[in-house]
């Protein structure tokens, strides 16, 4: 019913920006909240940063500062804003929906900052 589409990954240098979307299609009026997480090989996925419908966004304290969550409704889109990008932010980004407590994910798109 609903679909997350991901978009805007790719290779960056260190300390540049970079600014993922996310596509929502389907009826969102049961969602909670959207939200960002990431997935580097070998490691756990870490959870970015979210916007609950009818609350403040909320962040990642190691990430609060860099990175910055929004959403166009008009458009059915949320964004990420990533600036002052390091080595160890590369992963695959995925955007994702949460509904009765539960995070639905898309299938993400690849970030690589190297120099």
């Amino acid at each position: 019913q609903v679909q997350l589409v991901e978009s805007g990954g790719g290779l960056v240098h260190p300390g540049e920006s970079l600014r993922l979307s996310c596509a929502v299609s389907g009826n969102i009026f049961s969602m909670r909240a959207v939200g960002w997480g990431r997935q580097a090989p070998g490691k756990q996925r870490e959870w970015i940063a979210s916007i609950p419908f009818g609350g403040p966004t909320n962040y990642a304290d190691s990430l609060k500062g860099r990175f910055t969550i929004s959403r166009d409704d008009a458009k059915n889109m949320m964004y990420l804003q990533m600036n002052r990008l390091k080595p160890e932010d590369s992963a695959v980004y995925y955007c994702y929906y949460n509904r009765d407590g539960t995070r639905f994910w898309g299938q993400g798109t690849q970030v690589t900052v190297s120099s």
